[in-house]
């Protein structure tokens, strides 16, 4: 049976700064998301597109919730085969290509440091990066490639990489 989930999202533009967009030199990029339920967003455009930098832009987000769903999916296939995981942290970075008519990412690639309880289950902990992947609602949805360097390592070990 195929389930479906909606995921309902409000963005506000909250950069009128009194003429509108009357120029491209005019307006705010500031907006905001929000959901039910859910704390506000703050947003804007990368600075390079005159956004502000104390505010998240939807390129940082995309790469966020790329991350976000990695690591759920990993943290979910670690606990049904016995890996506990102590710690996570990933350094994700995304590529972004630039041309005339737009742009698009080329890459994203995830940098996750984990931390096992046990030496034993390093190896198990990095082969399930590959079926977090698989499993991931967001990864499976880009046009691009999403990468994955995980560096694992037991509580006081050394670490260990692929």
């Amino acid at each position: 049976m195929s389930r479906q989930h909606t995921y309902p999202v409000v963005v506000t533009w909250t950069g009128n700064k009194g003429t509108g967009t009357s120029g491209y030199r005019d307006y705010g990029r500031e907006h905001e998301l929000t959901a039910e339920g859910s704390e506000a967003i703050a947003g804007s455009s990368d600075p390079a597109f005159r956004g502000d930098p104390s505010r998240w832009n939807p390129e940082q987000l995309l790469v966020g919730s790329l991350s976000q769903c990695h690591m759920l999916s990993y943290l979910h296939k670690c606990a049904v085969a016995g890996v506990v995981v102590t710690e996570y942290v990933d350094n994700a970075v995304g590529t972004m290509a630039e041309s005339a008519d737009g742009g698009h990412f080329t890459e994203v690639t995830l940098r996750p440091t984990i931390v096992v309880a046990s030496p034993n289950m390093v190896d198990k902990a990095i082969e399930l990066h590959e079926d977090a992947h698989k499993s991931c609602f967001i990864a499976s949805s880009v046009n691009f490639p999403v990468r994955h360097e995980p560096t694992v390592r037991s509580a006081g070990q050394g670490t260990t990489a692929p």
